[in-house]
């Protein structure tokens, strides 16, 4: 059962919602509660869950929940592309995290669903719970997710809420002519819908399969979840002695819809031994000099906090990774975006090279060899990768970022005007690989002046060198 939208509460607004304002990008922003009963899988007789992702399962048994979903879609069905993206919340934090308001989605049409489908969630880690229940109990009082085995089943019954056969009863999309739904998890989420594609998808529609028509793993680690007992998400505060994770099972290679993995560096690490070759339906990108978490990403990731918690986190490491990904994810989105409509796949991309020890080639200045190629990471005024700063959980996933010198600078390109020219080929080149969107072009130009400048005052700051 649908109800909403949703409105009141003690804070008068959705978790996590966007810092902008919606209806100035003519966008209708609107949340709904969804619940009814969840079906839970386990291996079908005989099945091994294994290295070639070609997982059967079949239905357990059915659990009760009650949870909530977020719909950003055009005011104007004249503007609607006719795709529905559903995302799949992330809770590593201990609370929800998604952003669904880049400029891919705004400017182009879609219509976006944040799904809460997992308890933490819903219900917070035990200690210092920080999920919807606690943060607003007069909003989500009555929400209610008994196990993450339920969430494979919750994520298809959120996609048919929102797809072309839905019961427009109540209609979270307005009206809307949908024609394709993409289902997208990142991170931990990525592991977890890895799961749904290679054991859910292929199961009859009254099974809960074939709810989507394509999927998107963004910087995922080349590893599923359990189909049972699956109640084990990461938590930061009791991860900082484990290693990331490391890839484990392909991507089954018979599926009926595209699949996408869009990775950094430091996600390719991991999946070094579940590399896949591109083929009709499938595609692999890997961004060299980006790591899972950027300093752009963190900032709105930590103004969304301050205003949904009213406490202000530490401000990110100045050291940090300083590559957006945002950039990069649109334009894998637009690519699959077409692909699911039977247009072109999605461009192939050069893999990260790698030693034969597993080690990241890197050029002379640091930055790595091979992959997909960002204006950044060709024509670049700090070596950003995936090479931690710090040994705690956050820190490997921030990478790090260190200014080349005004000499170093001066050599590559004698001046900003000079880096700005060749920072453009790179651009250029960037778009003609189908990585970057045009649209983003004078932004990360922008934003290059910028890094330029810093890069040249943190350099006139350091000290001068005695000896030299």
């Amino acid at each position: 059962m649908i109800q909403g939208p949703v409105t009141g509460g003690k804070h008068g607004w959705p978790f996590n919602r966007p810092l902008i304002d919606l209806a100035e990008k003519g966008y209708v922003e609107a949340e709904y509660f969804l619940s009814g009963e969840a079906a839970t899988y386990a291996p079908a007789p005989g099945a091994e869950l294994g290295r070639d992702g070609k997982w059967r399962v079949q239905p357990k048994g059915k659990v009760p929940f009650k949870t909530r979903f977020l719909v950003y879609r055009p005011a104007d069905p004249a503007k609607f592309n006719g795709t529905v993206v559903v995302c799949w919340n992330n809770v590593t934090a201990g609370y929800e995290l998604f952003l669904g308001e880049g400029p891919e989605v705004l400017e182009g049409g879609y219509a976006y669903v944040c799904a809460s489908v997992q308890r933490v969630g819903v219900h917070g880690f035990p200690e210092n719970p920080q999920g919807l229940v606690a943060w607003d109990g007069e909003r989500y009082g009555d929400l209610s997710i008994p196990t993450d085995d339920a969430s494979y089943d919750i994520f298809s019954q959120v996609a048919r809420a929102v797809g072309p056969d839905r019961d427009r009863t109540v209609d979270p999309l307005g009206g809307l002519e949908v024609r394709k739904v993409i289902g997208l998890g990142a991170s931990q989420s990525a592991g977890r819908l890895s799961t749904y594609i290679n054991a859910v998808h292929p199961l009859p529609p009254e099974q809960g399969g074939h709810a989507f028509n394509g999927y998107m793993l963004q910087i995922y680690f080349g590893s599923g979840t359990p189909i049972e007992a699956s109640d084990r998400p990461v938590n930061p505060a009791n991860a900082n002695a484990r290693p990331l994770p490391r890839g484990q099972n392909l991507i089954r290679e018979d599926l009926d819809v595209p699949v996408m993995i869009v990775n950094t560096e430091l996600e390719a690490i991991a999946c070094q031994s579940v590399r896949q070759p591109d083929t009709d339906r499938f595609r692999t990108w890997e961004a060299a000099a980006l790591t899972h978490v950027s300093y752009q990403a963190q900032l709105i990731r930590n103004e969304k906090y301050r205003r949904d918690f009213g406490v202000a986190p530490p401000p990110p490491s100045e050291q940090m990774n300083r590559i957006y990904l945002q950039p990069f994810y649109d334009a894998a989105l637009h690519h699959l975006n077409r692909w699911v409509n039977g247009g072109a796949a999605p461009p192939s991309q050069p893999l990260i090279d790698f030693t034969s020890d597993g080690k990241v080639v890197r050029d002379r200045h640091g930055i790595a060899t091979g992959g997909a190629r960002l204006p950044q990471a060709d024509a670049p005024v700090a070596m950003n990768s995936s090479t931690p700063v710090t040994d705690d959980f956050s820190g490997r996933l921030r990478g790090s970022s260190k200014p080349f010198d005004a000499a170093t600078l001066e050599a590559l390109y004698g001046d900003e005007a000079g880096y700005l020219a060749r920072f453009r080929q790179a651009a250029s080149a960037a778009v003609a690989a189908g990585v970057l969107l045009p649209r983003d072009v004078e932004p990360a130009v922008e934003e290059a002046a910028r890094e330029y400048r810093r890069a040249m005052e943190m350099s006139a700051r350091q000290p001068v060198n005695a000896a030299g």
